[in-house]
């Protein structure tokens, strides 16, 4: 596929405002909650934003619910109904999504993601299929059924109106906390943070973190656009993407500030520190951006308000107590 023109990002801030627009009766506001100086082991003030409380527990309903209003509205959605390759946030978004508007729903999803993803896309009753690997994998399989089903393909993240969709989180942070100065966001394939980053533009600092054994989006900025890298860890499920999306890359390289990666400790140690604080259940990738500050991968400066996106709850309770 030909790269998009680097010079203009894909997303514009329109286009997240006519998303907002589209979506808000099929979501949720999610709250904001302000943590002092001294909890969750920070030395300053944080606001944590609590997407992890959106319909299907992520931030990907969002993007899920324009991309398919979208497409129902230009008439691409048939009696196939939706298909997607996922991790398991996506997927449960895709089948919240499909029962929510009333189509059919098919997920493929990697034999290493958690169990419990699978079991929450089968309770919105989509049709999973489990294959062996990672995300690539179970996307290559995805692709080979879509030719033959003619399901409309919602990608977790190289699609326009999934990013603008994403990006809807960052208006309703504007409208809860008003003035701040950075934006700490986990990256996967590049979707959720290129729809801050395209919204904020530079009104913010937006800081990407992603976990040392998957770090798509640092390689793309170290090597000029997107490259392979190889994915691992206890966040794969969700952040493991093995090359950043070619339409993230359009914005990221205008509008993300700074790029940091984190040990896959720091990231259980920012569940744990979650749970038995706050009393939230937050998945790895949920709590990795969390985890930049309590490990010092990012260093904020005197004074900075940082607002921190916690995006996803989709995993066994069992696994932070």
């Amino acid at each position: 596929m030909p790269r998009p023109d680097s010079s203009e990002p894909a997303v514009q801030p329109d286009d997240i405002a006519a998303a907002m627009d589209r979506i808000r009766l099929h979501v949720r506001e999610t709250p904001v909650l302000d943590v002092g100086a001294g909890q969750l082991g920070l030395m300053a003030p944080v606001t944590l934003k609590l997407e992890l409380l959106q319909h299907a527990g992520s931030f990907k309903t969002r993007g899920a619910v324009n991309r398919t209003l979208l497409a129902t509205s230009d008439g691409e959605v048939g009696a196939a109904g939706l298909i997607a390759a996922s991790g398991g946030n996506h997927g449960a978004a895709v089948a919240y999504v499909g029962r929510r508007l009333g189509h059919p729903a098919e997920i493929f999803m990697p034999s290493t993601s958690p169990a419990i993803k699978r079991e929450r896309i089968e309770s919105f009753g989509a049709i999973v299929n489990v294959i062996d690997g990672y995300f690539d994998d179970a996307y290559a399989a995805c692709v080979e059924r879509q030719a033959a089903s003619g399901a409309l393909m919602v990608h977790p993240f190289e699609h326009a109106a999934i990013i603008a969709g994403q990006g809807t989180m960052s208006i309703e942070i504007d409208d809860q906390v008003g003035d701040y100065d950075t934006l700490i966001v986990a990256a996967g394939g590049g979707g959720f943070i290129a729809g801050q980053a395209a919204w904020v533009r530079d009104r913010r600092r937006v800081v990407s973190v992603e976990p040392e054994t998957s770090q798509c989006l640092k390689a793309a900025r170290e090597h000029g656009g997107p490259t392979s890298v190889s994915v691992s860890g206890v966040a794969a499920d969700s952040l493991g993407t093995a090359r950043l999306g070619e339409l993230a890359w359009t914005i990221v390289q205008h509008h993300v500030d700074e790029s940091v990666v984190v040990t896959d400790d720091a990231i259980r140690a920012a569940q744990r520190s979650l749970w038995d604080e706050l009393r939230l259940v937050v998945e790895p990738g949920g709590a990795a951006a969390l985890a930049a500050l309590q490990s010092g991968a990012y260093v904020p400066e005197p004074g900075e308000r940082i607002v921190v996106a916690v995006c996803g709850s989709n995993c066994d309770p069992a696994s932070v107590m």
